[in-house]
């Protein structure tokens, strides 16, 4: 007695048929997304790199300069630096010009003692070491009690606004439940406390730095 084949040719030709398809309809799909990547990825980086210089102008006039400081950079690298800053890593630190001078630093640094962890600050300072412009990045502080430090909720942070750092005015750098010249937040001290003090050791890295912050390469 003959046995039935499992599959006849024209089931399997169906199948072919349908598997040739879907391979089709897939080679399509991809060459339709790498053509849209392809398409849109100069205005994603366009994007991304106008999101960064917005960042940088609101720590320092962009008046003030009149260089690109993506294309003048400095990484800091010193286990010394790199921990007062509180990162794991390399920091860059984009260098801004005027007419070749120095026209100001602006670097990221971290709290990380918030009350909710991790604060990341963006700092710019001027050529003589005095702030130009301090922004909160990141965080995850209380909202209606930590999230004072955002500009858009409280102007406490242009407070640092043309501070400097040096051995007669240590003492300020802190805030006024400490003896300082900062003011804390009702019900949140921890976190101007530490944005106080992550700003401060940013300033230490600037003055140990000095010139060499604007030296061509490291």
């Amino acid at each position: 007695m003959s046995q039935k084949p499992m599959f006849n040719s024209e089931l399997v030709k169906a199948m072919s048929s349908s598997a040739g398809k879907l391979s089709g309809f897939v080679v399509l799909c991809i060459i339709l997304l790498l053509t849209v990547r392809g398409l849109t990825a100069p205005q994603i980086v366009a994007a991304e790199k106008q999101k960064l210089l917005d960042g940088f102008n609101q720590v320092l006039p962009a008046s003030r300069y009149d260089n690109d400081p993506l294309q003048d950079q400095l990484h800091l690298k010193d286990p010394e630096q790199l921990a007062l800053l509180g990162a794991k890593t390399w920091v860059t630190v984009y260098r801004a010009r005027n007419a070749g001078q120095p026209a100001g630093a602006i670097f990221q640094t971290i709290a990380p003692n918030g009350y909710s962890g991790n604060i990341v600050i963006l700092v710019g300072v001027f050529p003589n070491g005095e702030i130009s412009g301090v922004r909160v990045l990141k965080h995850a502080e209380t909202p209606g009690l930590g999230d004072k430090i955002e500009l858009n909720k409280n102007p406490w942070i242009l407070s640092f606004n043309g501070r400097t750092l040096d051995a007669s005015n240590l003492s300020i750098w802190a805030v006024k439940k400490d003896g300082g010249e900062f003011d804390q937040f009702t019900g949140a001290t921890i976190t101007p406390r530490a944005v106080v003090g992550a700003v401060q050791k940013a300033l230490q890295v600037v003055n140990q730095m000095g010139e060499r912050l604007y030296e061509e390469s490291q």
